[in-house]
């Protein structure tokens, strides 16, 4: 099912549609401010092993963002920021940057990663924003490009059309937004200091 959303003013009928089906426990595929990205709620640990399939993961070695509505969500599954943190969370989000943080236990420990730490996104996305916050907690994701195809063409990553063509019969919809951007989030590890990890959309000053 391919259900078309306009960035500017989501409609509100249909967001509570899809609301309904993360909380249901299925997958959906939404658009963010950069690729494309599997996502499910995150109380449903069978939704999340599925992403991780399709993602082509190893269910050990999966590594998830959490995508919150805003940064008082995000707060709620990180250890205490330093000052320092805060500040550039703060000034960056919403935005295009994934924030490698220390996972508080209100993070179930099959999404964390192996150092027992998350990627924190808060996507300049009307579209992700409204159904996290309809949902009322976090969405785990990841972007639709699977493991080994990152140098494909990326109109496969960006392309709702395509994206349905390739994964619409595996997951319970994709989300048009419209055409997405081809570049991946900037990754910044905030888990022992800061640590510019990979340049990707959007400019950060740490």
């Amino acid at each position: 099912m391919l259900i078309k959303l306009y960035n500017d003013n989501p409609n509100v009928r249909e967001v509570r549609r899809i609301a309904d089906a993360l909380r249901d426990g299925e997958v959906v595929i939404l658009p963010t401010d950069t690729l494309y990205a599997f996502a499910c709620s995150m109380e449903h640990k069978r939704a999340v092993e599925e992403i991780a399939q399709l993602k082509g993961f190893k269910i050990k070695q999966a590594k998830y963002s959490m995508l919150c509505s805003d940064l008082s969500m995000a707060s709620e599954y990180v250890r205490a920021m330093n000052r320092d943190t805060f500040a550039l969370l703060k000034r960056s989000l919403p935005g295009p940057f994934t924030f490698i943080m220390e996972a508080s236990g209100a993070v179930p420990r099959n999404y964390q990663n192996q150092n027992h730490t998350i990627g924190i996104r808060v996507p300049e996305s009307n579209i992700a924003r409204a159904l996290i916050e309809e949902l009322g907690s976090p969405l785990i994701g990841t972007s639709v490009r699977p493991i080994g195809e990152e140098d494909g063409e990326v109109e496969n990553y960006t392309d709702p059309d395509l994206i349905h063509d390739r994964f619409g019969h595996r997951v319970w919809a994709v989300v048009d937004g419209g055409i997405a951007d081809p570049e991946p989030s900037t990754i910044v590890d905030c888990s022992d200091g800061i640590e510019l990890v990979r340049q990707g959309k959007g400019q950060i000053e740490i």
